[in-house]
């Protein structure tokens, strides 16, 4: 039964399958893989074959659809014209056709080359495969023989294939099957024994060898060179898409070998790329991913890179959003070879489009956005698609010159509206705004939209890789028509999948929402993913360039980074550059007992795990005195073997210090909340407790320590997606953000300027927030020290 598509009508991909003769496995097999699903099904119809075909016909356009290179997408109707007339009727005539397209390109060719070449109405007569089949024979007569019916036909084959490559295969195989029966007879029981296979003696092991050897493996260029995977910009001949039509011939869009001559020349042949931000909010951890491939190609390749402001839309753009891409970009470790702007282009543009008009390719539309959704979801043409070039032409200039009220008219390109692709369905390429511009000003009342913009400015700036999101995949048909219908160079264009992370949201439109409605303290605020808010929680560049490294240039667009990898990679960079300090939280009061009352002594403490104590640089003072503060969670009144802190009777150590024993407690009127703890030293250190804690000491008698703001950031959502909710703001997490007013610090932290980073021994890495002053500093806790993604492995 022929199984039809409900929705168009058309017969479903395995009963195509079927009818051009594919075994019914390789059929269901096929259908299993949309890619190539998707080629044999367009061969199928290029073929003109839908009705069905000869096996052998079959098979060959299965061949087409698996192996035709890619670069020569443009020949393949020709191809198969070949193939349904059984002028190509061999495999071999197949292959070779492959080889000489895949030289060809998307150049011309001559056709009598190609004939020649593919073997096109060469007649091998059977006396002349007897022939070729019997003097093989006779010059392999000593192997075959010592062989016998092990003898490796394929071998045989080839050389009948060396000698005459256009024979036909199934005259070659009975004629190979026919004189090994004639030299050696009927099989016999022996030729069906399996050979027994020698062993291999095994090499004398020296004693070198016998020693274990750890073997890694190597890492796969792709580890080595995230950006191998990227053509060099000569190889730009080939097909960048196949368009296909509900009216017309499909569109192979590529570049010819004038165009792309022009382009070499222009460019010196270097690579050119483009990070192309909206100036409408701050950048966020998902364009660090952008910035790392489209600057990091261009360094790679020793080639260059625009920041280019996509500032198509007047309304949404601040100059505050345009300052801050600039500084954070930079800030990333990334130089722009030019900083350009859409707007830029303006002029070009409009004159593109009046060429569009001219070309038959763009109309003047009147149609409302309701009525534009609901022709598009019918499918139906607007009323005004077929109107007049001339008559378009004039109202794009009314509206040009501000003589058309806003919304009252579009420029709409005129493309496919009865497309598989939703982004073929005419897509407006002008629209009327009267608003100023924040970079061209008030020339401009008409503003390009940014599926008709983009793709002419990566063309004029002779962009070489136009790389983005996967979200434009669909675009891509849209993209390739509109510079093809406008004869321009076309970039190489290639997505790769968002970067999503775990417990945040990343859409501009919930970033905006939680800034204006004051759910957050600005864009730079920690608990943001904003490269600004990152920055501000301490989070190094090199540390976000590692972690988007290390997730790689995907095309995996499911996949939920766990911000535990992010962390990751901030204490990796941390460790090793944040100097190590002590700052309590939650002080609790400690008075040592056996040390006399006012005497401070100052004791040397490491800023790095494995600094000399000889060395000052690596170490700076604190000073002990017998008043000291430690962490009143470090404190409890009922010991146990787990428990390391202090509690009534036990003993632990202070970080660079003595020991100390807690000898008495002393208690509020509730009886419950501990006021103050009493001590005694060990200045012999003869004790040896397990137990390890910070502290901060009086330096003087009766003066609290050096007082410091601290706030403790977590994550902001409690959903590891919660961009998926319907209430995503009741999603948001109270505690997100703990400040803790009173902590105490050690005095050499007094001199500590804004952006400093440090290591709060036992309580993680800190950084000092910009809202700080002469009088009280203020810290942002950028993580904590437990490294639970490390321990998982990365």
């Amino acid at each position: 039964m022929v199984v039809k598509d409900e929705n168009s009508g058309r017969i479903s991909p395995l009963d195509l399958f079927l009818k051009i003769g594919l075994d019914e496995r390789t059929a269901k097999n096929t259908v299993a893989n949309n890619k190539v699903t998707a080629n044999l099904t367009a061969v199928i119809h290029e073929a003109a074959v839908t009705d069905g075909c000869d096996r052998t016909v079959g098979n060959l356009l299965y061949a087409v659809a698996t192996k035709f290179p890619a670069n020569a997408l443009v020949h393949r109707h020709t191809l198969l014209q070949y193939i349904v007339s059984s002028k190509i009727k061999t495999p071999a005539q197949l292959e070779a056709a492959f080889l000489f397209f895949a030289a060809t390109g998307s150049e011309n060719f001559k056709i009598n080359e190609f004939e020649e070449a593919c073997g096109v109405g060469v007649e091998v007569s059977e006396e002349d495969i007897k022939r070729i089949v019997a003097e093989i024979f006779e010059e392999n007569k000593n192997v075959i023989l010592e062989q016998r019916y092990r003898t490796n036909v394929g071998e045989l084959f080839g050389h009948v294939r060396k000698r005459q490559p256009w024979a036909d295969p199934k005259i070659v195989k009975q004629l190979i099957d026919a004189n090994l029966y004639a030299l050696l007879g009927e099989r016999t029981a022996a030729d069906n024994e399996k050979p027994v296979k020698k062993k291999k003696e095994k090499p004398v092991k020296d004693e070198e060898s016998t020693k274990a050897v750890e073997v890694l493996a190597k890492p796969s260029e792709e580890e080595l060179n995230p950006y191998s995977i990227f053509p060099f910009p000569e190889e730009n001949y080939k097909v960048h898409t196949e368009i296909f039509f509900s009216d017309r011939p499909v569109l192979r869009a590529c570049n010819s070998k004038e165009t792309l001559a022009r382009h070499l020349k222009a460019t010196g042949g270097k690579v050119f790329t483009r990070f192309p931000p909206e100036p409408n909010g701050y950048l966020h951890i998902g364009h660090a991913k952008a910035m790392f491939i489209d600057f990091g190609l261009a360094k790679e390749r020793g080639g260059h890179c625009y920041l280019r402001y996509d500032d198509t839309n007047p309304e949404a753009e601040k100059k505050e959003y345009i300052d801050h891409i600039e500084e954070i970009v930079r800030w990333m470790g990334w130089e722009p070879f030019k900083i350009t702007y859409t707007s830029d282009y303006f002029q070009d543009l409009y004159e593109l489009a009046v060429e569009l008009i001219r070309r038959g390719h763009a109309y003047v539309d009147h149609q409302t956005p309701e009525e534009i959704k609901e022709y598009r979801e019918k499918k139906m043409n607007s009323p005004w698609r077929d109107r007049p070039i001339e008559e378009s032409l004039k109202l794009f200039d009314d509206m040009k010159r501000g003589m058309i009220e806003e919304g009252k008219a579009t420029l709409r390109m005129k493309q496919d509206m009865q497309s598989d692709n939703f982004n073929m369905y005419d897509l407006i390429a002008y629209r009327i705004k009267f608003t100023p511009h924040p970079h061209a000003g008030d020339k401009w009342c008409i503003y390009p939209s940014y599926d008709y913009a983009h793709c002419i400015v990566d063309s004029l700036e002779n962009i070489t890789h136009s790389l983005c999101t996967l979200e434009f995949e669909t675009r891509r048909a849209s993209y390739y028509w509109l510079l093809d219908a406008l004869d321009l160079y076309q970039p190489y264009v290639w997505e790769y999948s968002r970067l999503n992370v775990t417990n945040t949201v990343m859409s501009k439109r919930k970033l905006n929402r939680l800034v204006t409605e004051k759910w957050v303290e600005g864009w730079d605020d920690p608990r943001l993913m904003t490269l600004a808010g990152l920055r501000r929680r301490g989070v190094t560049s090199t540390a976000i360039n590692a972690f988007v490294r290390g997730v790689g240039i995907t095309r995996s667009d499911c996949s939920m980074i766990q911000v535990e990898r992010l962390e990751y990679h901030i204490r990796e960079e941390l460790n090793k550059t944040a100097p190590r300090t002590m700052v309590v939280l939650h002080p609790l009061k400690v008075v040592i007992t056996n040390l006399e009352a006012g005497s401070v002594s100052y004791l040397d403490a490491k800023k790095w795990p494995d600094a000399q104590l000889d060395d000052s640089s690596s170490c700076y003072k604190v000073p002990f005195s017998n008043v000291v503060y430690i962490e009143r969670s470090d404190f409890r009144m009922k010991d146990s073997k787990d428990y390391y802190g202090l509690a009534p009777g036990k003993s632990v150590l202070l970080r660079y210090a003595f020991p100390i024993k807690c000898t008495d407690v002393i208690l509020g009127d509730d009886k419950e909340t501990v006021l103050e703890i009493r001590a005694e030293y060990d200045p012999s250190k003869k004790s040896k407790p397990k137990g390890v804690l910070h502290w901060i000491a009086e330096q003087s008698p009766g003066v609290d320590p050096l007082t410091v703001e601290v706030r403790l950031f977590d994550r902001l959502f409690h959903s590891e997606n919660p961009a998926e909710l319907d209430d995503w703001l009741a999603d948001l997490n109270p505690e997100s953000k703990v400040v803790v007013p009173g902590a105490y610090a050690v005095p050499s932290l007094k001199n500590a300027a804004v952006g400093d980073r440090f290591q709060f021994e036992r309580l993680g890495y800190f950084v000092v927030d910009e809202d700080s002053s002469a009088e009280k500093l203020v810290f942002n806790r950028t993580v904590t020290l437990r490294d639970s993604y490390g321990k998982a492995g990365k």
